[in-house]
């Protein structure tokens, strides 16, 4: 871009160079990065895990002042009806004016980014107050409104639930309506669908063209979904290792790319099969007519008025060497059943009725005590690995804490050795363990939630959402080495996840939910191919299928 097209920019970054004194880290963790976003544009910004993307993206609102350390560059923003401000160089005072208003950003994990103790509507009410004012119902009307619109099912009756009453998909995307009440002419967009089901990733998608063509809003879109860049961008940006590796068009990009990383990039995906399932493989786990409800509390005195059932009869068998995927939009009850099936439920009246079976032993109604040894061979990794890893512990002592209350009879040297062997089985470097999470991208936070997991050699591992927080070169790598581990280790898998190509790739068979309830299941070959239900057959065609309709890319 050239200063005589300058009426056309709306943000240029120029040699920017980012370093994070306090990790002792060589290399910066951005370097000398150049990037244009013109008004009305989407551009992609595409790398793997730990390429400098969301470094870059903080870095334009200046959200890392205190943490990082910029040696040089320039981060231009054209205002309109403005002069350009140098954003690394501007007051807070001024930055806070414009955080929210002109420039929002969605952040990757709602979970951390929503405030526990207040409730939802306080928090998108707040993204208003603080721009302009808004008398109390005009408020509450605008807040409905836009949680209507990025999908957020009974809003007005949940204006007042908390950030934990929500699911993932759902907290995404109240995220979402918080970063665009104020109308902004630039949007961030930190992995923003990341937690998102497919129909509503379309359906959010859709509602962002929408007020794109409305406002002439543009976006920074940072995912490592290929596929949904191709379907949004005009230009992509590809980094890796700190650096911008290629840049163009998105058509060009994706039909001739031109370094070998993008390259790499263009053609990962998860793919395969599992390993066929032998006749006489062994019953591990089995539900028989699960139902989970949650009181409605109301009054002063929080009496009961009824009960909300988010899982309704749900059966379900695993066998060893077994793979069995939960589909189903977010909110459907795929995450609540399966922590009500490993009794990880906890809350004041929340009902679990029905049957959980592990290797002949009930679970639902036998004592804690009983329970407590099974939980090494019952592993969970969550969907949000920021928030499931303490912050002020080291990988070492996270990945290492299941052996010490499991495994006591293993001398420090021992447990150190086991810790460091489950890191590099999930492509992590074994001197990771004596760092601690905030050092670590997303991706690599749920590759070290997943070497938790997996040090206890579990039989039986429920995955949510394992692969949302990798980019796609990781999800292949990640697929594939949990491919070989059910193979040499016969370990059963229940994945909870939105993504079918997961599904294919690792899942003998499918149940698919909705509201909570079964609505198809079978073979995954037969249900991807041949759904039988209209919502599963949705499901499939906006996962493998949707296309945004727009323009042409320029």
């Amino acid at each position: 871009m050239t200063d005589g097209a300058n009426g056309d920019l709306l943000l240029r970054v120029r040699d920017l160079v980012v370093e994070f004194p306090s990790s002792g880290a060589a290399a910066p963790a951005v370097d000398g990065v150049n990037l244009d976003v013109r008004r009305g544009e989407v551009v992609g910004l595409v790398g793997e895990s730990g390429s400098g993307k969301s470094v870059t993206a903080l870095s334009v609102l200046q959200l890392l002042r205190g943490t990082a350390r910029y040696p040089r560059g320039s981060i231009v923003f054209f205002p309109d009806g403005g002069a350009p401000v140098d954003l690394m160089r501007a007051p807070e005072p001024w930055l806070r004016s414009i955080r929210g208003a002109r420039i929002s950003m969605v952040f990757q994990e709602p979970m951390t980014s929503l405030n526990p103790l207040h409730t939802i509507e306080k928090q998108v009410g707040e993204a208003i107050r603080l721009h302009r004012p808004a008398s109390p119902s005009a408020l509450r009307r605008e807040v409905t409104e836009w949680l209507e619109r990025v999908g957020l099912r009974n809003a007005g009756r949940r204006l007042g639930a908390y950030p934990h009453e929500l699911s993932g998909g759902e907290r995404q995307r109240v995220m979402i309506a918080m970063a665009l009440v104020n109308r902004p002419s630039l949007l961030i967009a930190d992995e923003p669908t990341t937690a998102l089901d497919v129909t509503i990733q379309a359906q959010v998608v859709e509602l962002f063209f929408s007020l794109q063509r409305e406002l002439g809003m543009a976006a920074l879109w940072i995912t490592h979904d290929l596929g949904l860049v191709r379907r949004i961008a005009d230009r992509v940006v590809v980094m890796q290792a700190g650096r911008v590796v290629e840049e163009g068009p998105r058509d060009r990009i994706f039909e001739s790319p031109h370094h070998p990383y993008t390259r790499r990039l263009v053609i990962s995906a998860p793919s395969g099969a599992p390993a066929p399932l032998p006749p006489e493989a062994p019953q591990l786990f089995q539900m028989d007519a699960l139902r989970v409800g949650f009181p409605v509390r109301r009054g002063v005195l929080r009496r009961e008025q009824g009960c909300v059932h988010a899982v309704e009869g749900l059966d379900l068998i695993l066998k060893e060497g077994m793979s069995v995927g939960l589909v189903g939009e977010s909110g459907s009850g795929k995450t609540t059943a399966a922590l009500a099936a490993l009794r990880l439920l906890s809350g004041s009246g929340t009902r679990v009725e029905g049957r959980v079976v592990y290797a002949g032993r009930s679970l639902l109604d036998a004592a804690e005590r009983d329970v407590r040894p099974l939980r090494r061979e019952l592993q969970m990794v969550f969907q949000d690995p920021f928030g499931s890893l303490n912050p002020r512990m080291s990988v070492a002592d996270i990945v290492g804490e299941g052996l010490a209350i499991h495994r006591p009879d293993l001398h420090a040297e021992e447990r150190d050795r086991e810790v460091a062997d489950a890191l590099r089985r999930v492509g992590l470097d074994a001197e990771f363990r004596h760092r601690h999470p905030h050092e670590f991208s997303g991706g690599q936070r749920q590759r070290i939630a997943l070497a938790r997991a997996l040090v206890l050699r579990p039989r039986v591992l429920v995955l949510d959402e394992p692969t949302s927080s990798l980019d796609v070169s990781l999800q292949a790598e990640i697929v594939d080495l949990l491919r070989d581990i059910q193979v040499r280790d016969r370990l059963a898998y229940l994945l909870i996840t939105h993504d079918l190509r997961v599904v294919r790739a690792l899942c003998h068979e499918v149940v698919v939910l909705r509201a909570g309830r079964v609505v198809e299941r079978g073979p995954a070959e037969r249900i991807l191919n041949a759904p039988a239900d209209p919502y599963t057959r949705a499901l499939v065609a906006a996962a493998l299928e949707y296309r945004v309709a727009r323009e042409p890319a320029a």
